[in-house]
């Protein structure tokens, strides 16, 4: 009997503290995975903040030490990994907490997955291709707790790393199961005092991950319910936290979207993010932002293989008008959160739309992209995003 359904292999997220007020539980969940000697791994606007300095608190309350190790570039890199494992193997710690947006998150992962590993295997031997993860002593990751402060990346229940190697200026993702941390808190206080621009660059990059994972062609319908929801969260709930930065309510429903939207995206990514991998790595922009930027532009290259798709999802939102309401909403949605209109507001030139042609079909995302990428339409892709 033959049949049209794929076998795929699912993996599903791990132990969630969600709540207002949880983070005060930090030291207990340090104790439930093993860790005794954590090193908080935190990026350098976030050092210096109250959030930081309560969270160390309650390690410091609890006898964990108070150990900060906060050189993570916003696009970090393999230098940023060897100062934080030299910090970390000179401190003798034996867990990593993950304190932050998306750099600290990924760095804290790969600090752990690094640290221990034989001297000859480079971090560019893990990358997502195939199973190169084996390549890592899984013995040898030290445990993960993450703790996010942005509503954005979901890096917090994911099992990769996203590092910008600092000749090439190349984004690779680095996959292994064990970086999904063994335990994540999320507590949406910590959200409250992000400035403006980056709670918009961070909602918008949930957004494209849930629409982005909503129009992959591969199947894994558990994500593509994920998506949905999480696309309606962002929809209504960016607006009002950027307008009200204090409204826990919606500060609650864009971080449970971010975490949404990265469980999602197993099911796959897209132009969205192999257009904005390679813009951030030559320019050094906000991910979220720039995956904002293009977001228009790839709906429209894209257009005839979800329309169908986008019709059913707008209607679930509430969105008036099927693909085209949900294109305007989207639009909508940029300019109430000012968005730059195109990537030559970001900086990005015409003359190195060949390089960045080039480096957005190496990106992985491209493979989940409903319209195959080739030289040519990417490059004109490129051209309409100016």
């Amino acid at each position: 009997m033959t049949h049209s359904v794929p076998n795929r292999n699912w993996s599903y997220p791990t132990a969630i503290k969600f709540g207002v007020g949880r983070i005060a539980e930090l030291a207990e969940h340090c104790a439930a995975a093993g860790v005794k000697k954590p090193l908080f791994v935190t990026d350098k606007a976030l050092a210096n903040l109250p959030i930081t300095a309560e969270a160390v608190a309650v390690l410091k309350a609890a006898g964990l030490g108070t150990a900060v190790f906060s050189e993570v570039d916003p696009n970090p890199n393999e230098t940023n990994m060897a100062d934080g494992i030299k910090a970390y193997l000179a401190g003798g710690h034996d867990g990593v907490i993950c304190f932050g947006g998306g750099s600290a998150l990924d760095l804290g992962k790969m600090i752990a997955l690094m640290a221990h590993q034989r001297a000859d295997l480079l971090v560019w031997d893990l990358e997502d291709v195939d199973d190169w993860y084996t390549r890592a002593d899984a013995s040898k990751i030290a445990p993960i707790i993450a703790v996010p402060t942005t509503a954005g990346t979901g890096s917090e229940v994911g099992r990769a790393g996203v590092l910008t190697n600092s000749v090439t200026h190349k984004k690779k993702i680095i996959f292994h199961p064990k970086l999904l941390p063994v335990v994540v808190i999320c507590d949406p206080a910590l959200t409250v005092g992000m400035p403006r621009f980056i709670t918009a660059g961070t909602g918008m990059d949930a957004l494209a991950h849930c629409l982005e994972a909503y129009c992959s062609p591969f199947y894994h319908p558990m994500s593509q319910g994920i998506a949905l929801e999480g696309m309606r969260l962002v929809f209504e709930n960016l607006p009002r936290v950027y307008s009200d930065p204090s409204d826990l309510e919606a500060r609650s429903h864009m971080m449970s979207a971010a975490a949404m939207g990265a469980v999602a995206f197993q099911k796959g990514l897209g132009a969205i993010h192999s257009l904005s991998h390679p813009v951030g790595a030559v320019y050094g922009t906000h991910h979220g932002t720039t995956n904002a930027v293009v977001m228009p532009m790839v709906l429209d290259f894209n257009r005839n293989m979800i329309e169908a798709r986008l019709d059913k999802a707008a209607a679930y939102i509430g969105i008036k008008g099927g693909y085209v309401g949900f294109y305007k909403a989207v639009l909508a949605l940029r300019k109430t959160l000012n968005i730059p209109e195109s990537l030559t507001a970001l900086g990005v030139k015409r003359e190195d739309l060949d390089m960045l042609t080039d480096m957005a079909l190496e990106d992985p995302s491209c493979g989940g992209n409903p319209v195959v990428m080739t030289k040519e339409n990417t490059r004109a892709l490129f051209e309409a995003c100016l």
